[in-house]
């Protein structure tokens, strides 16, 4: 497309946008595209245009005022995709059933991308330019997008969003797919009604938060949950008393802003039963473990780790950034604070796999002291280790009871 059509589809999409508002009724996409086809055969400036021209304006037009995504806007409605992600106008890639394949679209400029991505801050009330140059939001569907600006990405704009399933995956689905076994899976599920302190590691597309909505399924329904996250992700549907709080960027202006931190503080003041934290990575840890460790038993969290040791380490690393405390103290808390660890893993395969599901079991000689109680072994999955639950405490007071052996 040339420059001079590209500039004539911007005024003709300015001009069906204009005259779609004037008719403050909803149109179908019938009515759209027959607005958009009398719009584009009746400008004077088209009639220069070849067949092909005038087919590839109003393809466009229809695409910018009815499918904000554009040429994206097949893969976004696509269920067997998961993310998408866009390295400048002509390197798209797509996570198609777990597997990433480059796709044959393009941009046909860095303004066409830069459009988009200014579109969808705008759905959210974000900004983004070359002073912002970075954009990370929740649409209203629940996809998550992240875009970086040009001045910012050397190879061109960059814009990845991140798709969730409608419907939640349930512990049976990851039983089919090998993710865990179903003695692991059970104890799982009686770690969670007996209120156990639940932490989930594991790297990027690991299945983290996968997994913690599974594990939701197994809350009591009497219990009051309260779900702090940076970008709402997790879908509790089957948690009735449900408070959920999701952080606030700054406005241009460097006010506004909301932090985890802030709303873990105000979630002690809700009467929770329960708290989850849909991911910590800075000074949130501090709460997150004094929450834990002031009564809200069955609390959760998920964080990024190469295993449960590295995991346990950045959490003191990142302690140790936001307060300063001894490490012995650091150390204390976070073994007190945490019962369980899921360590998560994806595989060469593509596929998710449950890596160590490890207790632990309190703080000495310098180390946080862990019991492992299901470990990973190619070609037997996630087997039990022999070692049994040391700290029994809270399910006893709940009436849980685990099966032998464990």
């Amino acid at each position: 497309m040339s420059e001079w059509t590209r500039q004539l589809m911007n005024e003709l999409t300015e001009e069906v946008r204009n005259r779609i508002n004037a008719r403050k009724q909803k149109l179908g996409d019938d009515e759209v595209l027959a607005l958009i086809e009398e719009v584009v055969l009746h400008e004077s400036r088209s009639e220069c245009c070849t067949y092909s021209e005038k087919a590839d304006l109003i393809c466009g037009i229809f695409n910018a005022t009815r499918r904000e995504l554009g040429l994206l806007q097949p893969y976004a409605e696509n269920e067997n995709i998961s993310e998408i992600m866009v390295n400048g106008i002509d390197h798209i890639f797509v996570e198609r059933n777990g597997k990433i394949e480059r796709v044959p679209q393009k941009f046909e400029s860095a303004e066409d991308l830069e459009e988009l991505i200014r579109r969808l801050a705008a759905r959210v009330h974000r900004e983004i330019n070359e002073l912002n140059p970075i954009v990370d939001a929740r649409l209203e569907d629940g996809a998550r997008v992240n875009a970086v600006y040009k001045n910012v990405a050397l190879n061109g704009p960059v814009l990845t969003i991140r798709r969730f399933p409608e419907k939640g995956i349930g512990m049976e689905a990851l039983l089919e797919c090998g993710t865990l076994t179903s003695a692991s899976a059970e104890f799982l599920k009686k770690a969670v009604q007996g209120g156990l302190n639940l932490f989930v590691s594991g790297g990027t597309s690991s299945g983290k938060t996968t997994f913690l909505n599974v594990l939701s399924d197994y809350i009591p329904k009497e219990e009051r949950v309260i779900l702090i996250e940076d970008s709402a992700e997790l879908q509790f549907n089957g948690v009735e008393n449900l408070v959920r709080l999701e952080t606030k960027n700054a406005n241009v202006q460097g006010k506004g802003c909301v932090s985890l931190r802030q709303l873990i503080r105000t979630s002690l003041r809700m009467r929770p039963d329960r708290i989850i934290v849909g991911e910590v990575r800075g000074e949130e840890v501090v709460d997150m473990v004094q929450a834990q460790n002031s009564g809200h038993s069955g609390s959760m969290c998920t964080g990024h780790g190469n295993s449960t040791e590295g995991m346990l380490y950045r959490l003191e690393a990142m302690f140790l950034t936001a307060a300063d405390f001894p490490i012995e103290s650091v150390r204390g808390q976070i073994a007190e604070a945490i019962d369980l660890m899921i360590h998560m893993g994806r595989m060469p395969d593509k596929s998710r796999k449950v890596l160590e599901i490890t207790e632990i079991v309190g703080y000495e000689d310098g180390k946080i002291q862990r019991n492992p109680l299901f470990m990973y072994r190619n070609g037997e999955g996630l087997v039990p280790t022999g070692n049994r639950l040391q700290n029994r405490t809270k399910l006893e007071l709940k009436g849980v009871c685990l099966n032998d052996g464990l």
